[in-house]
């Protein structure tokens, strides 16, 4: 028998894979590995206020779809979104538009991979076979897609700081709506648990987010002071 233990660290692995790497595509100036690594930690710690606020809303009589689709997306990506911005925005390892996008998606990740191990532990109590789909799913689409749809505004962070535009504060504003739109594209797709629905995601959705993020990354890079 598996222990759950082991059943937690492997849920861990995806997301340290793709944390890895977005953190390799920095080829001009590799931020610190540490700061790295303590973004990935508090966005795992931000899952519990997150929760604590997701469970709020919920008792006060907000239906379980309209949650998933419209609540969680806005609290979780707020969620991340603060840790970035409270905890390494002002920081001066924080010096190039790609920073942005690498502290967002270990923000995110960190996110995903506590929520990832908690979701396939709960399969493996109900069946190993649940748990065998559940971590197949996640681990291809969902954990990655936390670090896809938080890099939006992990982009515009970095632009913002670094643009020099009097309107930053919008840059910052639409790319957490954007973020927020693809985070309720995605759960929904994902919950309607249709060909269809499953066909659009996989094939439309995921793939989009891919571009945009390779697109965002290159033109970060452009706009180093590093290049």
């Amino acid at each position: 028998m598996v222990h759950l233990e082991t059943i937690a660290a492997l849920a861990f692995a995806p997301g340290l894979f793709w944390l890895w790497y977005i953190y390799r595509r920095d080829v001009l100036e590799p931020e610190p590995a540490w700061l790295i690594a303590r973004t990935f930690l508090f966005g795992m710690l931000i899952t519990l206020p997150v929760g604590i606020v997701e469970g709020l809303v919920s008792l006060a009589g907000i239906s379980e779809g309209y949650l998933v689709v419209v609540g969680a997306p806005i609290i979780e990506e707020l969620g991340k979104f603060a840790v970035v911005f409270f905890t390494v925005y002002h920081d001066r390892e924080f010096d190039e538009p790609i920073d942005g996008i690498e502290y967002a998606a270990a923000a995110a990740l960190g996110f995903a991979s506590l929520e990832n191990a908690r979701y396939v532990v709960l399969a493996y109590l109900n069946s190993p076979l649940d748990a065998i789909d559940t971590y197949a799913f996640r681990a291809i689409f969902s954990v990655p897609a936390h670090a896809l749809i938080s890099s939006v505004w992990g982009y515009a962070l970095g632009r913002a700081k670094f643009s020099g535009l009097s309107g930053s504060t919008g840059i910052i504003f639409w790319g957490i709506i954007v973020a927020i739109i693809l985070h309720g594209a995605f759960n929904l797709l994902a919950q309607l648990q249709m060909w269809i629905a499953l066909f659009v995601l996989i094939l439309l959705l995921v793939p989009l987010m891919w571009v945009l993020l390779n697109r965002n990354i290159l033109q970060a890079l452009k706009f180093s002071k590093f290049r």
